[in-house]
């Protein structure tokens, strides 16, 4: 049997919820995908649910995923892709199409080549051997961490003199928030500056609890820090985002911010926190979060490939 390929619509994200879990059962042994995650990526600005998404059926049964987005308006372009074990040949042809699109998008952006990144868990349901063979490769790694919680072991932090955090209020707090995550972020890898409308389709600022948002402040500095947590997971309490201006990072800031967290999800009955971090993060957050009792639930990997124009394809988007 052949398989059938079309583009993914809003009203497929319970079936592909459903993919993904099965995958997460795969990868990571639990479900760790949820229905309203996989909404806001299909509603993704940035996505062309026509040209950008594809669902890959094995008769009836839905077998494999992408989804390609263009944050930079220049050559980088991400994707992700998913796709049962046995069903490698769907993953090729949504791979396929995947670089396809993204040349072309590179292209229609004027950048003269498209460099692709596909996040995947280190022990992926994909076969890597797919992945090496079309010229992609490992560029970093990343970890997703997890804790326990227990509300008497984690009580809301005490606040040092001189330092200042307040929960994010109002809408000129999120604006700041914003601020604070461009400043924070500016030179890790694979950052893109994001105006405050791109941002906050990133962090589903309509489905956000604010009260899970805090902002530290100094007295000689002002707004320095912030954090940006979500308890809309099954799995878990995940911290979304944390972030200190270069300026006030080596004064506990981060691991204040990370406390105050921790007692938020153990007062809200979750007995468990994660969150994602850069192995290769050289501001110290791998450390930061090692002291604070977070270990190593699964690794992800970014890919890479770097996709150009056919020499004499006339602009025609076919790779080389």
């Amino acid at each position: 049997m052949a398989y059938a390929l079309r583009p993914a619509t809003l009203a497929d994200a319970p079936a592909i919820t459903d993919l993904l879990n099965e995958i997460d059962r795969i990868e990571i042994g639990q479900d760790e995908t949820d229905l309203r995650t996989v909404e806001a990526d299909l509603k993704n600005p940035e996505t062309n649910l026509d040209q950008d998404s594809w669902l890959a059926f094995y008769g009836r049964r839905l077998v494999a995923y992408g989804l390609l987005w263009d944050e930079s308006r220049g050559e980088r372009v991400d994707v992700d892709h998913y796709v049962l074990p046995d069903h490698q040949r769907a993953g090729e042809l949504i791979l396929e199409a995947m670089e396809t699109r993204a040349l072309r998008r590179a292209l229609d952006n004027g950048a003269t080549r498209a460099v692709v990144h596909l996040h995947l868990n280190a022990r992926p349901a994909l076969d890597t051997a797919l992945l090496r063979g079309r010229g992609w490769s490992v560029v970093r790694r990343y970890h997703v961490l997890r804790r326990e919680l227990r509300p008497a072991a984690d009580p809301v932090p005490r606040v040092p003199a001189g330092v200042r955090v307040r929960p994010c209020a109002v809408e000129a707090d999120r604006a700041r928030v914003h601020e604070l995550y461009q400043a924070s972020f500016a030179e890790h890898f694979d950052f893109q500056p994001r105006t405050y409308q791109q941002w906050s389709h990133d962090i589903d600022a309509e489905g956000l609890d604010w009260s899970l948002v805090w902002i530290a402040a100094t007295e000689d500095l002002g707004d320095v820090g912030f954090l940006i947590a979500r308890d809309d997971r099954a799995a878990m309490g995940w911290i979304r985002s944390l972030g200190v201006v270069p300026a006030a990072r080596g004064r506990g800031l981060g691991g204040l911010l990370l406390r105050h967290a921790f007692a938020a999800f153990a007062a809200r009955g979750r007995d468990t926190a994660g969150l994602g971090v850069d192995t290769s993060n050289a501001t110290g957050a791998p450390e930061l979060y090692a002291r604070h009792g977070m270990g190593v639930h699964y690794a992800v990997d970014t890919w890479e490939t770097t996709l150009h124009r056919s020499a004499g394809s006339a602009d025609s988007g076919v790779l080389a």
